[in-house]
């Protein structure tokens, strides 16, 4: 029951930051430039891929030409509907982060917003444009490789009977939805000054959390615009999830560098000398002066 309630959690930050940029109707559009930028610019690649999917599956399987014509066709068919499906997948999964990269100045902007409605917003970790547009290309690109890590093997495995039409589209969907989060989380996360490893174990450890935003989110970018109006609404639903449950423990602000305390609270201070004060000098026996 704990992780239905996280991965159905996950999927509440979403409607959260759906509600968010509902109430705040400047923002959303604000945040839609970036959005319809990246769109335009996939659409004319996958348009360019869909008419040229039939020679690409020519291309990849020259081990067809001496088959029967009505059985190269319907292969190569369906090697084109396999190609031009990865490519949608790929487009979905580097959506998020090619508009984060493209549109840093305006997401950054929204989703400090985003946590200026809830409180202070935490400082001290800031970066120039010139170094953190660089940052999130390399943070990206170290993403796509583990996206490409695991969709590679899932792509072939697409071709298995059965497995590849029940149980592969469903581990796809979790791969794209988990990198999806990371992508999506790491604007709240780097503004507390946490770094690339930091926010993945972090992610990693509530992983029904992460899955139910992301998979959520995977499935809205599937659909056709899907994706240009969702995204202002994921960023901001990111940024809540960060500041309300994966960073919560976090100094709110200030540049001081998150510590683990015990549950008392703040650790005794120790003196130059390395011994711990005394609370004070012990008194005399009771019933002498």
């Amino acid at each position: 029951m704990g992780v239905i309630r996280s991965f159905t959690g996950g999927m509440g930050f979403f409607l959260q930051g759906l509600r968010w940029v509902a109430r705040h109707p400047g923002w959303w559009l604000f945040g839609l430039i970036p959005a319809l930028i990246v769109f335009v610019l996939y659409a004319v690649g996958l348009y360019f891929l869909g008419t040229s999917a039939g020679d690409l599956a020519g291309w990849l399987t020259p081990f067809a030409d001496g088959w029967d014509e009505g059985l190269r066709n319907t292969f190569r068919i369906m090697v084109g509907v396999v190609v031009f499906g990865a490519g949608l997948v790929l487009a979905v999964v580097t959506f998020a982060a090619v508009t984060l990269v493209v549109g840093e100045p305006f997401y950054e902007k929204l989703s400090e917003q985003v946590e200026r409605t809830y409180g202070e917003v935490p400082t001290g970790h800031e970066l120039p444009l010139w170094r953190s547009i660089p940052r999130s290309i390399k943070d990206s690109l170290v993403t796509l490789a583990y996206v490409l890590l695991f969709t590679v093997p899932l792509f072939f495995l697409g071709f298995v009977p059965v497995i590849g039409q029940t149980v592969v589209p469903v581990l796809g969907a979790m791969v794209s939805g988990f990198f999806l989060t990371v992508e999506l989380t790491a604007l709240a996360m780097e503004r507390r000054g946490l770094a690339r490893r930091s926010r993945f174990a972090l992610l990693r450890g509530d992983k029904a959390l992460a899955l139910g935003f992301g998979v959520l989110l995977f499935l809205l970018f599937l659909i056709p615009l899907g994706a240009v109006v969702a995204m202002p609404a994921a960023v901001a639903g990111a940024a809540i999830m960060v500041r309300t449950r994966l960073a919560a423990g976090g100094p709110p602000a200030g540049n001081t560098p998150r510590q683990a305390f015990p549950p008392g609270g703040l650790p005794p201070q120790t003196p130059p000398g390395g011994l711990p004060p005394r609370s004070s000098p012990p008194g005399p026996p009771p019933g002498r002066p």
